[in-house]
C-alpha cells in the first residue's frame, strides 16, 4: 500500500514514516505541506490513499483535500484526515469534506498501520 502522509510537524513525519513502514507491505512518502503534496501528486506520485494532517499554514487540509479532488487522477483517492480535533462536530464535518476516517492526534505508532488498514478496508 503506497501511503501519501502530509503534516508540516517533521517529528509526526518521522513517527508515521517510521510506524507505517514497520509493515513490510506499506511504503510512505511524506510532504511538509499541502502545496508539496498537490506537487507530488501532479508528477504522478499515485497513492492508495492520503493521511493529511488538517491544521497546517498556507494551505490546511481541507483546502488540501479540496484541491486534490480537482485533480483527474485523484478525484477518488481514499483520504484520512489526522487531527488532534476531536469533538464530534468537526469529526462529522471532515468526514462530510470527503474523508474516509479520521486519526486522532496523539496517534498510537503501535497501531497506525492497523487503523489504516482498518479504515482503508471499510472504506
Amino acid at each position: 500500500m503506497k501511503v501519501l502522509h502530509v503534516d508540516d510537524e517533521p517529528d509526526i513525519r518521522e513517527v508515521a514514516a517510521f510506524a507505517l513502514e514497520m509493515d513490510p507491505e506499506i511504503s510512505v512518502r511524506s510532504a511538509a505541506s499541502g502545496h508539496d503534496a498537490l506537487a507530488a501528486l501532479r508528477d504522478g506520485f499515485a497513492p492508495d490513499v492520503v493521511l493529511l494532517d488538517v491544521m497546517m499554514p498556507e494551505l490546511d487540509g481541507p483546502g488540501t483535500l479540496a484541491r486534490l479532488r480537482q485533480l483527474p487522477d485523484h478525484s477518488d483517492t481514499p483520504v484520512i484526515f489526522m487531527t488532534a480535533r476531536a469533538q464530534a462536530h468537526e469529526l462529522d464535518r471532515f468526514l462530510q469534506l470527503g474523508a474516509i476516517a479520521v486519526i486522532i492526534k496523539p496517534f498510537d505508532p503501535m497501531t497506525l498501520s492497523q487503523q489504516l488498514r482498518d479504515h482503508m478496508a471499510s472504506a
